[in-house]
């Protein structure tokens, strides 16, 4: 199989909401197999089918909660229904702007409803790395990149980064 290119930070489809998940089929377990493919060669802890091109509200996580419980899900639909006013501020990365990290502020606890990849309807309370995971994947879904959450002065010095990177690459 050959590699899939994740898209880079700076498409304009990661800008755009994705839409509902309304099939619950074999095709859609294919892309969740498809997408942890993916994450797992590029080493990440979650991705987007946006990120791979597909405008569809699915993500997965592979992750440890702040037990160490690992969490290798797929989520349909996630919604955030719950965030925790405490909030951390945190290196965050993304796989669509690989080796490079800025502080995130991110609330310290979430749930998100989602449903599995038959439709069943879940839930799930996420703390620490988790936390962050969920809400930087559903973020993706609703066309929001981890940039929009810094300030002006640290998204203008990732720009220009990756700007540099690219060019290197090109």
């Amino acid at each position: 199989m050959p590699e899939e290119p994740i898209l880079p930070i700076d498409d304009p489809r990661l800008k755009e909401p994705s839409a509902p998940v309304e099939a619950f089929d074999d095709d859609l377990r294919a892309l969740a197999d498809r997408m942890f493919g993916i994450m797992d060669r590029a080493v990440g802890a979650g991705l987007a089918a946006i990120q791979i091109g597909v405008p569809l509200r699915l993500i997965v996580i592979d992750v440890d909660d702040d037990a160490g419980v690992r969490r290798r899900l797929a989520l349909a639909n996630p919604e955030i229904v719950y965030a925790s006013r405490e909030t951390r501020v945190g290196e965050e990365g993304c796989l669509s702007m690989p080796d490079y990290g800025i502080p995130v502020e991110r609330s310290t606890r979430v749930r998100v409803r989602y449903s599995d990849l038959f439709g069943r309807e879940r839930t799930i309370d996420g703390d620490g790395n988790l936390a962050v995971c969920l809400q930087h994947e559903v973020d993706h879904t609703n066309g929001i990149i981890f940039t929009d959450r810094v300030s002006t002065l640290r998204r203008g010095r990732a720009q220009s980064r990756f700007a540099k990177v690219r060019r290197r690459v090109a």
